[in-house]
């Protein structure tokens, strides 16, 4: 099997605003390999969510080729399009997006219930997934009893109990303080090092991105050479 998880050829996406065009991404060319750690950078409205949610099939291309664990996303119908996500991709948002009234297990359990699971096998599942992200004494708490770190790793909890190959993240830290990031980073980066988790992260935060592997930057819809950074980019 190949190690080439995420391949990308010209990759665009463009609105209609207002009878205005406006390229949000123009020819994206990215690989990420297997195990590979790379962090999307650049400022607001360079491209960088377009490009994640293009990966995680949740839009789609207005023009160019992109192939994620061996399927031509752009060939698949919007069911096959479900189906291969909640098998292959975890998403982690800057909102936590978590149920206020589901528990942190109910909540961690809830992308279970799309598979052939067993009401006792989710529960385990999901319970080991909390366990892994340090919230093993957490299991019964709503998310109004947890601090931001913590319900940020129930949502990480959440996005890695289907055990996908793709962890996708979306300003992770955001929404959280200097130490609560901090665990945070170490938690994704452990997901990558010690578990093996493929990961692409959008951030706009540097300490952020030197977690990953690779950083690679983007400015005005354009996917920059590895190793090339915006001119005005400090």
């Amino acid at each position: 099997m190949s190690d080439l998880v995420i391949s990308t050829s010209k990759l665009t996406k463009e609105y209609i605003r207002d009878e205005f065009k406006v390229v949000a991404l123009r020819d994206a060319d990215l690989e990420v390999r297997r195990g590979d750690f790379v962090a999307l950078m650049g400022p607001s409205g360079s491209g960088k969510s377009t490009l994640l949610h293009l990966t995680a099939a949740m839009d789609r291309p207005t023009s160019g080729t992109i192939n994620v664990l061996g399927s031509d996303l752009n060939s698949l119908s919007d069911s096959a399009i479900a189906r291969w996500r909640n098998r292959h991709v975890g998403f982690v948002f800057q909102s936590f997006n978590l149920i206020p009234v589901l528990t942190a297990l109910e909540n961690v359990e809830l992308p279970l219930k799309l598979t052939h699971l067993k009401k006792g096998e989710r529960i385990q599942h999901a319970a080991t997934a909390l366990r892994l992200v340090g919230l093993g004494e957490r299991l019964g708490h709503f998310p109004r009893q947890l601090s931001g770190g913590e319900e940020q790793r129930v949502a990480i909890a959440r996005a890695i109990v289907t055990d996908p190959d793709i962890l996708l993240c979306d300003e992770p830290t955001g929404n959280l303080d200097a130490r609560s990031a901090q665990e945070v980073l170490a938690l994704i980066s452990t997901l990558n090092k010690e578990h093996g988790k493929t990961i692409v992260m959008v951030t706009h935060d540097p300490h952020a991105a030197h977690h990953a592997a690779r950083i690679r930057y983007l400015d005005k819809g354009e996917l920059l050479p590895d190793g090339s950074k915006p001119q005005d980019w400090n």
